[in-house]
């Protein structure tokens, strides 16, 4: 499977006086690699019109009787797939860039699974295809953080536009 994640509204490559993130510059943003901060697939500069990312994923179906909460589903798993305690999640990590090309993130947007309902989940599992869109900035244009549920973020079993 492969879920797509299509970003718009970034939120610039600054943070003016004032906001949660004043002082960042040259602002990016990335999806990190399970367990490895640093290791991010495909920056995008936060001034970028849009963003999108592609992750190759396996979905397993899993029966109530095999799950461990009893509960059954789809589980996901792949190597920018996070798994921790509470359930698994794609981390979108924003830092910033040196001039020698280092990131170093100051903050990330969690997109939890939990929050996609099953029969998305299910019904992905069978296309091959998840996809979430949602915008990159907050409300108050600051780089969008902390865990990002529905309305904000939308998930569908469908293949990217």
């Amino acid at each position: 499977m492969q879920i797509h994640i299509e970003g718009s509204r970034l939120p610039g490559r600054s943070c003016g006086p004032g906001g949660d993130f004043a002082g960042h510059e040259n602002i990016h943003v990335g999806v990190q690699r399970k367990d490895q901060p640093g290791e991010l697939l495909g920056p995008h500069p936060g001034d970028a019109a849009s963003a999108s990312w592609t992750l190759d994923c396996t979905a397993t179906v899993v029966a109530a009787s095999a799950s461990t909460d009893g509960a059954g589903g789809v589980e996901i798993s792949g190597p920018y797939v996070q798994d921790r305690l509470g359930g698994r999640f794609v981390y979108l990590s924003w830092g910033t860039v040196d001039e020698n090309g280092l990131f170093s993130m100051f903050r990330r947007a969690k997109l939890m699974f939990a929050d996609i309902g099953a029969d998305v989940l299910e019904a992905a599992a069978h296309s091959g295809h998840l996809t979430a869109r949602l915008p990159l900035s907050d409300g108050k244009g600051q780089p969008l953080c902390a865990r990002v549920r529905p309305p904000v973020v939308e998930w569908s079993a469908a293949a990217p536009d």
